[in-house]
């Protein structure tokens, strides 16, 4: 899906939108391009505009510039229940002294579905969901992740073209949470509708989707799929936002081709350069701790430091060491734990060497 993620015709598409709440500008000139079928999410902080490009989709909002366009057509001032598109939230919003089956049918009867196709449609979604025989239950008697299907059964009832999620697994516990974003992925598959999700958990976008925007400050930094995103980060924000990085601030000395030689605080390193990343001039180099080889003796390559172990993190099946290489430069490498009985790759104090590659190191320039 990852690599025809670019070539799906469009279902979803956002044309030079802005959005103003008084003097806030939410969304500013975004133009984004969402493929029919894909499991597509918005990823970003607090304020970057993810759930307003969200509600601007679903008719919730209406965008003060610019065109929300689903399937090619404009939507204009087209109302919310007049769009093709169903919107699952945090709260889940169930009615408490309805069953499960009345829940999921409350669409279809305002829309006067014949009883009859109504059974049908709410038997085949809770099968969807894995609610079947919960049908007579009300929403109190079932669990937070049973709550979130008959949920994702009543928008899924309707038959969208796109199912719209804000934050759907917010409310649940970190265990349950993690189940839930496999069984959505699995049910996105099953079904073939796309799935807009917003969220602020990279994990989970990470986990789940086949492409990936990162918002800052009502703009789309980045489209990418999860790979993408990951390992070739465009800019500071989204490599510090996905993930866990380390940021050397330094300058560039040298080229050769498409890798930079950089000058880190006394030392010298090389690392990946787009086209953009001037010949000379301060930039910043990020490497991923887990790329980082730690050892006793000196590696091979043009990345290979001396340091000192200064302090290491038990974090479960990892280890963190923090190692500084000399006065101005301390790097953090992530390292998988040994099985017990084995001999950790250093102890803290003692003299190591660091590398990689200088394809895992990227030159960003903001």
């Amino acid at each position: 899906m990852e690599a025809e993620a670019e070539t799906l015709p469009s279902i979803v598409e956002l044309r030079d939108v802005s959005k103003r709440f008084g003097e806030t500008v939410a969304l500013d000139h975004v133009n984004l391009r969402i493929g029919d079928g894909e499991f597509f999410s918005m990823l970003g902080p607090s304020g970057c505009g993810k759930t307003t490009s969200l509600r601007l989709m679903a008719g919730f909002e209406l965008p003060s510039e610019g065109e929300v366009l689903i399937s090619g057509e404009p939507q204009g001032s087209r109302p919310a229940f007049q769009r093709p598109v169903n919107t699952v939230f945090q709260s889940y919003a169930l009615f408490p002294h309805m069953s499960v089956f009345q829940n999921v049918a409350f669409g279809l009867e305002m829309q006067r579905v014949p009883k009859e196709e109504i059974r049908r449609r709410v038997t085949e979604a809770l099968e969807l969901v894995q609610l079947p025989g919960k049908e007579n239950r009300r929403p109190k008697q079932l669990s937070g992740g049973q709550q979130q299907r008959v949920a994702l059964a009543r928008a899924l009832v309707n038959r969208p073209k796109v199912l719209l999620l804000d934050e759907p697994l917010g409310a649940l516990d970190l265990k349950l949470r993690k189940a839930m974003q496999f069984e959505l992925k699995d049910l996105q598959h099953r079904v073939g509708l796309t799935f807009v999700y917003v969220t602020h958990d990279q994990e989970e976008a990470l986990t789940m989707s086949d492409r990936i925007a990162v918002m800052e400050h009502g703009h789309v930094l980045q489209v990418g799929t999860p790979g993408e995103i990951y390992e070739n980060p465009t800019s500071r924000f989204v490599a510090d936002f996905i993930g866990e990085t380390n940021f050397l601030d330094g300058r560039i000395l040298g080229r050769e081709g498409p890798t930079a030689r950089v000058g880190v605080g006394g030392l010298e390193l090389w690392a990946r350069a787009g086209a953009d990343a001037p010949g000379d001039g301060l930039v910043t180099v990020a490497v991923r701790p887990e790329k980082i080889a730690l050892s006793r003796e000196k590696q091979p390559g043009r990345n290979t430091f001396s340091g000192k172990v200064e302090d290491i993190t038990y974090v479960g099946k990892d280890s963190d060491y923090r190692i500084r290489l000399n006065e101005a430069v301390v790097l953090r490498v992530r390292v998988q734990n040994q099985a017990p009985g084995v001999s950790p790759v250093a102890s803290q104090g003692e003299a190591v060497w660091v590398g990689w590659p200088e394809e895992a190191a990227r030159v960003l320039l903001d």
